[in-house]
């Protein structure tokens, strides 16, 4: 996968030193548009996330992304477990959650995860681990920034909608 055709995001696009820039606006980006919505909690839909919801969404693939990279610095070609997108919706009740809470935690988050790519040597961008979406695959870690930055930019259009 190297566009995603619903948002247009292009990873080839997106180098090794675009990343902490990348993901340190993050934080700043999502409260301006959570700012921008009247209710926070609404779903436009029953099987559309709320704008908190794709928030906290974000906020745990930072979390998870960094989790992965640290995995893939230590082992060679591990197999990343699924997050489970869909079960933490409910199991960690992300629509009952402080929305500004989840702001300063994703922007720690993608802070964090900004750090840890910036000290990355060119070798480490070339480790790779078994990514599970969309079907299980060897990645980079290089690769595995670039998609989450990818994530940033697509759910900041789902908040936005």
């Amino acid at each position: 996968m190297d566009r995603c055709d619903e948002c247009g995001f292009d990873y080839t696009a997106v180098s090794a030193e675009d990343l902490r820039g990348r993901l340190e606006a993050a934080g700043p980006r999502f409260a301006a548009a959570l700012a921008a919505v009247v209710d926070p909690r609404r779903r436009p839909a029953p099987s559309v996330w709320s704008p908190l919801e794709y928030t906290c969404h974000v906020r745990d693939v930072l979390y998870v992304q960094g989790e992965r990279v640290a995995l893939a610095l230590r082992v060679d070609n591990p197999e990343f477990v699924p997050m489970g997108r869909e079960e933490r919706v409910v199991a960690d009740a992300y629509n009952a959650q402080d929305p500004q809470a989840v702001l300063t935690e994703l922007t720690g988050a993608a802070h964090e995860l900004a750090r840890v790519f910036d000290a990355l040597g060119p070798a480490q961008w070339e480790r790779t681990g078994i990514y599970p979406w969309p079907a299980a695959q060897t990645r980079t870690i290089l690769w595995l920034g670039r998609h989450t930055v990818h994530e940033v930019e697509h759910h900041l259009m789902d908040v936005a909608r």
